[in-house]
């Protein structure tokens, strides 16, 4: 889930940085690559991958 949210927001900061373009001065191709990477980073730490909490509950 969060992988899927930071490729998009990769591919808008791309799209933005290519046409040399920002939203209101706020949402800049900077601001969202770092978004990105914070969101690729939750990916890797685990969260949002449906594997939280079902460790140790072997029967």
């Amino acid at each position: 889930m969060f992988a899927t949210i930071a490729a998009i927001l990769f591919g808008l900061a791309l799209l933005l940085e290519l046409l040399g373009e920002s939203i209101q001065d706020l949402v800049t191709p900077r601001a969202l690559a770092l978004a990105g990477l914070l969101f690729l980073a939750l990916h890797v730490a685990g969260y949002g991958t449906g594997w939280g909490g079902r460790w140790g509950r072997r029967r």
